[in-house]
């Protein structure tokens, strides 16, 4: 009887197998495998043949095992279902394919248990290094993995000290930008919607507009907040029903959303209560994702460098391991892209 036949797993081609089909010691079997460089091209395509034919894979965890570190990056993102934040590992995934690494990718949902839980198991697995846009950017558990050396550098926030590198934008110049743009449209009573108690960027972007309502000689009884739980489409389509609710005369005519999604959300009720976008309600949203030039009344909306923002981060990275690395705080400055939901 066959092994197939048996039903038993067939089993794996080793690098002896390898050797032995070729003819080669398994030292140059390692060379073809590690050194291409030092094997001849004649010698280097008997191995590889040898590997095709036995279908041979290499054991990348026994490698892993000898080096005492692997040949992956991870990403422990904010929120998943943010499509700013799979733009972000895109760039990052860009420099990790360059160096010949693999990105994996987590999502703490904004949970600091989910998010320690992350970290330690890829700490276990000795990945080469950790990005992550944390919950809180100061939390002592990021300088403990660093300390016990794994690298790690933060996204979208900026730590109070430089005990990491880091990669962010200018939320507060974001904030700024798309509100002065209200103002200029002729809007002086703005709805601010986001949750800006718990997440940092979003408090940024709120001192953002203030600032802007107070160059403008506008007091900060001028922003109307509407606090959301989460930064989500329902969110938004929430606020716009808190919105709508709102007595006309001290209704905004305007609203600084803190990301897309609620921008969008809030853009839906609009269009369900015939609130008509911007002569009714001027929107800027925040992020710039695909889906906001794309939305019915396409989205103005304050542009962030999302794949650059990556690629610089996971560079950054990848630069620990050199013998002068210094820890820098990379910040880019944002753009407002204006479209319709503003133009009135």
């Amino acid at each position: 009887m066959t092994v197939q036949e048996s039903g038993a797993e067939p089993k794996s081609a080793g690098m002896k197998d390898v050797a032995a089909a070729a003819g080669v010691s398994l030292g140059t079997v390692s060379n073809v495998l590690n050194r291409p460089d030092r094997v001849s091209p004649a010698t280097r395509a008997k191995v590889e043949t040898a590997m095709a034919e036995l279908r041979f894979v290499r054991n990348e965890s026994a490698r892993q095992l000898r080096a005492g570190r692997s040949r992956v990056l991870a990403y422990v993102m904010l929120d998943g279902s943010n499509p700013f934040f799979t733009d972000v590992a895109a760039g990052m995934e860009d420099a990790a394919d360059a160096g010949d690494l693999s990105l994996f990718l987590c999502n703490s949902a904004h949970q600091p248990a989910r998010e320690a839980a992350y970290l330690g198991r890829l700490e276990q697995q000795r990945v080469q290094g950790i990005l992550i846009t944390p919950v809180d950017p100061d939390a002592p558990l990021l300088g403990e993995i660093a300390h016990r050396g794994t690298p790690v550098v933060v996204v979208d926030r900026t730590p109070g000290g430089t005990t990491h590198c880091s990669v962010a934008v200018d939320d507060v110049y974001g904030g700024e930008i798309a509100v002065r743009h209200l103002i200029e449209q002729g809007h002086d009573r703005i709805a601010f919607i986001g949750n800006h108690t718990t997440v940092g960027q979003v408090r940024d972007r709120r001192l953002g507009a203030l600032k802007a309502l107070h160059e403008a000689g506008l007091g900060p009884d001028h922003l109307v907040d509407l606090t959301t739980t989460a930064l989500t489409v329902a969110d938004g389509r929430g606020a716009g029903e808190r919105l709508a609710g709102l007595p006309a005369s001290i209704r905004p005519t305007a609203a600084f959303c803190a990301n897309d999604l609620v921008a969008l959300g809030l853009l839906q009720t609009c269009a369900n209560l015939r609130m008509r976008v911007p002569e009714d309600m001027a929107i800027v949203g925040y992020d710039d994702i695909e889906f906001a030039a794309a939305a019915a009344v396409p989205l103005t909306s304050v542009r962030q460098p999302r794949r650059r923002l990556g690629r610089t981060a996971a560079e950054l990275l990848l630069a620990e391991s050199e013998p002068d690395h210094e820890h820098r705080q990379v910040v880019f400055t944002p753009e407002l892209v204006v479209r319709a939901s503003t133009l009135r």
